[in-house]
Formats: structure tokens, C-alpha cells, sequence
């Protein structure tokens, strides 16, 4: 315990492990950009794509609810929006980070979708990506024919989860305290946000612009209605403060805060270390949610009539030093466009996980990419970063902005806790 407490304190009064990363991304890429779209019947498509609203974690509108209690619903608005049979459903994969019982709840709700006892289901954690790993799991699953349409998704109660019994010292063999990697893990991500920001310069000010440019770009798109194409309403019950169940419908990102200013950061105190830069009006909100999609092969969806809105090209996962997270989507994004054959000015809308605003800033500052391509309706500083749900989240963001702009191509990517980044392409197919 006196090792653990020790390094703890080491950590946070670290300097990250110098690295060699690359400049500044170009986009004068030597790939040629996109020429028109091309059908095949083995393309991997999106039929659907819907989540649930985004709620505060043990203050929020899903504090009293179980991950099974919002997938449920999910499952079932599946099936009403494509009057697909549940028996022609072949595989489910749910992405999920901190249930201990991740796979029991998931197939619970599974049963409570209306999804029988005949298909099958399992549950993925990639971290931060895990959402977005269940997806990569059906889509490989379809592509070397295993199976012709599945679902996938995640889910994430962090009312549920106590941040203190994250990790516990006795747990941690001995041997990891030798080695610096390995002792690197053991970082708090917040604790890397901060030393992140610290290298690179950033100040302040700076990330505290990105979580208002978080929540004024989030509160106007759900002023504008923005969400209610992706948001299915759910129909539970909260427990007030005298112990009293009410029923209730949760059906808005109720984080977004539509009065945040740079004065109003500027009060809040940092939240992981004395001065630093790094607190809760300019970090992801810890939060409750769920969202899910239906993937198949493009000729099973037609043969079903089942409708296509989206079309999968390619995903990375790139791999860093842990205490360089920060710079994941910026090393995963151009290694998925060197896959697919894009470039950058190719790509119309990036959906980057604003695990902290230093994410965010490295990524524009890195790829040089245009603000208003990037989050343009807000991200997980406004609406929470709900951890197994979160890719699946995005991905029901990105895919109506897209239609509603007549767009053709987006991305979706995060950082992930012990030093990675994930990107995917999705492109616009109505």
C-alpha cells in the first residue's frame, strides 16, 4: 500500500517520457481523393443508428437505471424502424467498460429488446473505444462471412461506479512498479490531460474555449432539434431525495449547459492538480447512456428491404506511450485515410471524443482541421462520455449531420486509457 501511495505521488509530479511524433499533418496527401461512390454487394452497411440521451452520472435523468433498461429500448426501435425479424439478427456485440457483469446485463437486455434466446451475444472492452469496438467486431464479423447482419453497440452506467475503487493497490503485481510502461498505465487520465497540456503549451484559456465551444455548438443543436432523429426517448423511473420512485421520460443530453462562458470556467478549480489546467468545465462529464446500430451486408439488406444510410470504409488503431494518450485520434485518423485511399479535405465531419480539451486541441492543431468540421454539434464535454458507449454515441451523431448537410464522408475517433486511438470512416449513403 506504502509502494502504491508512493508512485502515486510520483506520477503526478511527473514529465511525460519525451517521444518523436510527426509534424503537422498535410492535406496534400499522396493519395488521391475520392472519386464516385461504389455499390458491391459485400459492402458493410449501417441500416440503423440510435442512442439514448446522455444523463449526468448519479445526478442525471438515468441515475436509478440499469444498462439492460436502456438497451432494452434500443433493441426494440430497431426492429419498429426496419420491421426486421429479431430471429434474422446473427450476432450482438455490446461494448462496456465498468459493469462487472457486463455480459449478464447486456444479455439481459437483449431478452428485454425482444431478442430471443437464439441469438447470440457478447460484450467487448477496448476502454474508450469500446463502443466503437463492437461495431469493428460485426463489421469484421460480416466481412469474412461468418455472418450477414448483426448488432452492435454499447453501454455505460457510471452512477453505478465508484471512481475511488477504480484500482486496488493489492492488485497490482510488484513487478509493475520496475518497469516504466507498464508503471505508466497507472497515470489517472486526468493526470495526463494535465501533463499533456504542460508539454504542449496549452494554456488555460485555450481548453477552457473548447468545452464553451463544447456546449454552445451542443445547445444549439438541440435547440435547432438537432438530436431527435438519434435520441430514443426512455420511459423509467428516478428515486428522489426522500426515497421516492417517480416515473419519468429521459429523452436530452441533460449536461449541456447553454450558460457557459469563459468567466464562468474561469471560477472552477482544477480538478487534478494544484494550478493545473485541466477541471470539470473543460473535461468529459462522467455520464450514463447507451446507443446501438444494425450493420449487415449490403446485398442481405437488400434482399431484406432493410434501409442502408451509411456505408463502412475502414478503421485503425494506433498505439502510444500511456502518458502520451492525448495524441491518439491525431496518429489513428491519418492512418485510416492512408487505408481507405482519402485525404483529409475528403473527410466532411470528424467526431472526436473530447475526453479533455486537450484532445480536442491537439487534434485540430495536429491534422489542421477546420472547427466547424470538428464536433459541429458539440461533444463529450457538453453531453458526457458515458466510457463503452461513447463510439457508438458518436456514430449516431455523425450519421444524420451528415445527411442533414448533404455531406458525404465523416469519422469517428477517441483516445483510449493506457495509450491508444481508434479512427473509423463511415460515408453518407442517402
Amino acid at each position: 500500500m506504502n509502494r502504491f501511495n508512493t508512485l502515486s505521488s510520483e506520477l503526478q509530479s511527473a514529465t511525460p517520457t519525451p517521444h518523436t511524433y510527426s509534424s503537422s499533418y498535410k492535406w496534400d496527401s499522396p493519395y488521391k481523393s475520392a472519386g464516385p461512390s461504389v455499390s458491391h454487394p459485400d459492402d458493410v452497411v449501417v441500416c440503423v443508428s440510435i442512442r439514448t440521451a446522455m444523463t449526468k452520472a448519479k445526478r442525471g435523468g438515468f441515475k436509478d437505471t440499469k444498462t439492460e433498461e436502456m438497451l432494452g429500448p434500443l433493441f426494440q426501435e430497431i426492429f419498429r424502424r426496419t420491421h426486421l425479424k429479431p430471429t434474422d439478427v446473427e450476432d450482438i456485440c455490446i461494448g462496456n467498460v465498468l459493469q462487472a457483469s457486463s455480459a449478464l446485463c447486456a444479455r439481459m437486455g437483449q431478452f428485454l429488446g425482444g431478442i430471443p434466446e437464439c441469438v447470440p451475444l457478447y460484450t467487448t472492452n477496448r476502454q474508450c473505444s469500446s463502443g466503437l469496438q463492437a461495431i469493428m467486431n460485426i463489421i469484421s464479423s460480416i466481412k469474412s462471412g461468418l455472418i450477414d447482419i448483426g448488432i452492435a453497440g454499447g453501454v455505460e452506467s457510471m452512477s453505478v461506479y465508484t471512481m475511488e475503487n477504480a484500482l486496488s493497490p493489492e492488485s497490482i503485481a510488484t513487478c509493475v512498479f520496475d518497469n516504466e510502461m507498464a508503471r505508466n498505465c497507472l497515470i489517472p487520465m486526468g493526470m495526463v490531460s494535465e501533463l499533456f497540456s504542460e508539454k504542449k503549451k496549452f494554456t488555460r484559456t485555450q481548453l477552457d474555449q473548447c468545452g464553451v465551444d463544447s456546449h454552445q455548438k451542443a445547445y444549439r443543436a438541440h435547440k435547432l432539434g438537432l438530436f431527435r432523429e438519434e435520441i430514443i426517448p426512455i420511459h423509467t423511473e428516478m428515486i428522489d431525495k426522500d426515497g421516492k420512485s417517480h416515473k419519468c421520460v429521459v429523452d436530452y443530453d441533460d449536461g449541456i449547459r447553454s450558460d457557459t462562458t469563459l468567466e464562468s470556467l474561469s471560477r472552477l478549480k482544477s480538478s487534478f492538480k494544484k494550478n493545473g489546467t485541466s477541471h470539470a468545465g473543460n473535461s468529459s462529464q462522467m455520464s450514463d447512456g447507451a446507443a446501438v446500430c444494425l450493420l449487415a451486408k449490403r446485398s442481405k439488406a437488400e434482399q431484406l428491404n432493410l434501409p442502408i444510410i451509411a456505408k463502412f470504409h475502414g478503421y485503425h488503431v494506433s498505439s502510444m506511450a500511456p502518458e502520451m494518450m492525448p495524441t491518439g485520434p491525431a496518429l489513428a485518423i491519418p492512418e485510416v485515410l492512408r487505408k481507405t485511399g482519402l485525404c483529409m479535405g475528403d473527410i466532411d465531419i470528424f467526431e472526436v471524443n473530447e475526453a479533455f480539451a486537450s484532445v480536442a486541441i491537439h487534434t485540430i492543431n495536429e491534422l489542421n482541421i477546420p472547427t466547424h468540421k470538428f464536433n459541429p454539434k458539440g461533444g463529450a464535454i457538453a453531453f458526457g462520455h458515458p466510457l463503452g458507449a461513447t463510439g457508438a454515441r458518436q456514430l449516431a451523431t455523425l450519421l444524420p449531420e451528415l445527411r442533414r448537410t448533404h455531406s458525404r464522408y465523416g469519422i469517428v475517433s477517441m483516445c483510449i486509457g493506457t495509450g491508444m486511438g481508434a479512427a473509423a470512416v463511415f460515408e453518407n449513403c442517402i
